[in-house]
């Protein structure tokens, strides 16, 4: 298993994945459709994309945190949701 502590780069390293792949995927796909050899440069563009999104992630996750933290926060105490 891989100790919590590790949990927010772990977190960054899934989703920054997952993300690029994603993006890489349509972006490939609008400028060269499957029969054309889709494979390797999506994979291509995957790869060099993951290098940016995971450092990307890292540095906005908390930022992102702090920004929904803040809209999501309550006036007042007791006021209930606004």
């Amino acid at each position: 298993m891989i100790p919590a502590r590790y949990g927010p780069v772990l977190f960054s390293l899934i989703l920054s994945g997952a993300m690029s792949l994603l993006v890489s995927g349509i972006a490939t796909y609008r400028t060269l459709p499957p029969h054309q050899g889709f494979a390797g440069p999506w994979m291509s563009a995957w790869l060099s994309g993951w290098l940016l999104a995971f450092p990307a992630v890292m540095l906005v996750a908390p930022l992102a945190r702090r920004a929904v933290a803040w809209l999501t926060r309550q006036r007042h105490a007791g006021a209930g949701p606004t």
